[in-house]
């Protein structure tokens, strides 16, 4: 049985959330037993909490991977999204996007139903998140959108040179995914990045997950690096530029932000403020040094 026909329901056990939650499991699994996991954190697959309202993946009982409402499903919940969408403001136009991590698909749908024109690849290596693409009603592949079960690594070596943008959001139970925090990974990248390319990192969970790879990013990309917070979710952005003599007009990038607030309905004079504090501050060079 595919992990597509095993779709299991029952009321959550956590009473933050309420409501239902849903299992790749069958028809006749045991309740009992799959509310103890859930509750001693030992379920081993992703899973679905349903309240009414929004739709959460979850890893485990604790962490949120992931929002959907309802009502708007193409919409960015988390703020942390809407901040990685920041690249707009230094890309506009992208012909080629590569996601790596798909988790409830929030990126994958906003930039496929906002920006049509783009292709967009999607790298996930948990099947079992992949099987639950269709509760948050993630589209089907087609001519503008490919879903590859893999290692976004692995599919680095291989890509084709000239992305636009790559955006990494992707983490396990304990935190960033421990393939990419390295040099191989940003060399990769740097690499397969278009001449005026950015690569746009999720940095959240655990540090030790992540410790060392800011400093790395500042090497690879010849100090190209700005990170900024997100500090409603505790996470924090990383924009690494692959042009060497990338130099922002800060002056017209706040007429482009308001442009895209108009088009795009996301706060990005907001973002482009913290963004141009932190490069201004620095902010890159100091997390690097804390976390050496």
């Amino acid at each position: 049985m595919s992990p597509a026909s095993l779709r299991f329901e029952m009321p959550s056990p956590f009473d933050a959330h309420g409501g239902r939650v849903l299992m790749l499991e069958p028809p006749w699994a045991s309740v009992a037993e799959l509310r103890a996991q859930l509750l001693d954190q030992t379920y081993p697959k992703p899973f679905v909490i349903d309240d009414g309202e929004r739709r959460y993946l979850h890893f485990d009982g604790r962490l949120v991977q992931s929002a959907m409402s309802l009502a708007a499903p193409n919409a960015l919940e988390v703020r942390y999204t809407q901040k990685m969408m920041s690249f707009l403001l230094f890309h506009s136009r992208p012909r080629r996007i590569v996601l790596i991590g798909l988790g409830g698909g929030s990126l994958v749908k906003f930039c496929h139903h906002r920006l049509p024109a783009t292709h967009m690849t999607v790298l996930e290596n948990n099947r079992d998140v992949i099987a639950l693409r269709d509760e948050f009603l993630v589209p089907r592949d087609g001519p503008t959108l490919q879903v590859l079960e893999g290692d976004g690594a692995e599919y680095l070596k291989t890509a084709a040179k000239g992305i636009d943008v790559l955006l990494v959001d992707a983490f396990d139970r304990t935190g960033f995914a421990p393939g990419l925090a390295n040099r191989q990974f940003l060399e990769q990248a740097h690499a397969k990045l278009a001449g005026s390319g950015v690569m746009v990192v999720n940095l959240a969970g655990d540090e030790q997950t992540y410790a060392g790879l800011i400093g790395l990013a500042m090497q690879v990309f010849d100090n190209q690096v700005i990170v900024f917070p997100v500090r409603e979710d505790d996470n924090q952005v990383l924009l690494a530029f692959r042009n060497p003599a990338f130099e922002p007009n800060w002056r017209r990038l706040r007429g482009s932000a308001k442009e895209l607030r108009s088009r795009y309905g996301l706060a990005f004079p907001d973002f482009l403020e913290k963004i141009e504090r932190s490069a201004k501050l620095g902010l890159a060079r100091r997390e690097a040094e804390r976390r050496c």
